[in-house]
């Protein structure tokens, strides 16, 4: 499986595209706004099939671009503890003083972390990961020992806690509990920021001091 890192605006998220170039397939975690005009040259250049758009979690800057795949019938994932999140995708645009219309996307899967997904010829753990918001989720890839996050964790930090929904102890939980039970050597892939490992974050990342 062949991993794609996509740094794409307003704040710089990053989107992952992830293809099996034997199957002619693709599927895309997290979509920012442009993401749909930055990896379709790449699909048609290499021949690949998108077959989903998985979202970490609802907050804007990871699927402004999600509503575009809707419009192109690729079907979109998510948790559905954020459905009203994603509902509400203009209001959050005003929060934080963005200017633009912007349609919400559809989500035409809602995540159930007790069944695994079935993509690329792969079985997907999803991991329910709350704190930085409540339906943030970690797709979790056995075989390739990668672990994609979402805002929960980033390479010496961690996703912030005082939007509405964030809970710094839940937030705590998730990383104990979900996180660094994964293998040391799972590579994470977080929404910001470059990749780091169960291991670094272990024994080094600030939410776990004291331990």
């Amino acid at each position: 499986m062949q991993i794609e890192v996509f740094e794409l605006p307003p704040i710089g998220t990053n989107a992952y595209l992830l293809s099996d170039a034997e199957r002619g397939e693709a599927i895309l975690i997290d979509a920012p706004m442009m993401a749909w005009e930055t990896i379709a040259p790449r699909l048609d250049g290499d021949g690949l099939k998108l077959t989903a758009v998985l979202l970490t979690h609802g907050h804007f800057d990871h699927v402004l671009g999600a509503a575009t795949f809707n419009q192109q019938g690729v079907p979109v994932y998510a948790h559905a503890d954020d459905r009203e999140m994603l509902a509400n995708l203009p209001q959050q645009m005003r929060m934080f003083g963005i200017p633009g219309e912007v349609q919400a996307p559809t989500v035409d899967h809602w995540i159930n972390p007790e069944e695994p997904l079935n993509l690329l010829g792969r079985s997907i753990e999803v991991r329910h990961t709350p704190g930085h918001c409540p339906g943030n989720v970690t797709f979790y890839f056995a075989d390739e020992g990668a672990a994609f996050v979402g805002d929960v964790i980033f390479a010496g930090g961690y996703g912030r806690t005082d939007l509405p929904g964030g809970d710094a102890a839940l937030l705590r939980k998730t990383f104990f509990e979900q996180i660094f039970t994964l293998p040391e050597k799972t590579l994470l892939y977080p929404g910001h920021g470059p990749q780091t490992s169960v291991e670094q974050e272990r024994y080094t990342n600030p939410l776990t001091s004291g331990n």
